[in-house]
């Protein structure tokens, strides 16, 4: 896979198993995460939604791979913006790694689509996304404009 692909690294003054919860647990990803949250078990070959505040969904897909507190995999398919979701199914990794007091965690997204659309966006999307999450575990108060459903759709899933 990836034709199209976006990957970002930060490293977060936390631990491996906050960062965890903070990725998975709908008390914290509503937080950061424009009043979103993901409705899955969380085991190899589980449905996964990401549901907006309405309860609508806006992506959803298969979780792949999932080794907790190191890395998660999931096949992903945007639901929200047609023109997005006709591209089909991408792919989601989270990778984390310990490194002194702080944890390295990267975000990968790919798709095999070349200059792939869905890409774009998220190109857009994620940044704000892992800025609010940082914030939210290293100073208890995510970013203000990640809180809540922005008016115009999603961050990062406008037609692009």
């Amino acid at each position: 896979m990836a034709n199209s692909q976006f990957v970002y690294v930060t490293y977060i003054r936390t631990t491996p198993g906050k960062l965890w919860k903070a990725l998975l647990k709908p008390e914290f990803t509503r937080q950061y995460w424009v009043d979103c949250w993901q409705d899955c078990d969380w085991k190899a070959g589980s449905k996964w939604q990401l549901k907006k505040p309405d309860g609508g969904v806006t992506d959803s897909g298969e979780v792949v791979e999932i080794e907790p507190e190191r890395r998660l995999v999931l096949k992903w398919r945007h639901e929200f913006n047609p023109e997005l979701s006709k591209e089909g199914e991408s792919r989601l990794t989270y990778t984390l790694e310990t490194v002194g007091d702080s944890v390295k965690l990267t975000v990968l997204h790919e798709i095999d689509v070349p200059d792939s659309k869905l890409i774009k966006a998220v190109s857009n999307g994620w940044p704000h996304i892992l800025a609010s999450l940082k914030s939210l575990l290293e100073t208890g108060e995510s970013l203000a404009e990640t809180r809540s459903w922005p008016r115009e759709g999603c961050a990062g899933t406008q037609k692009a």
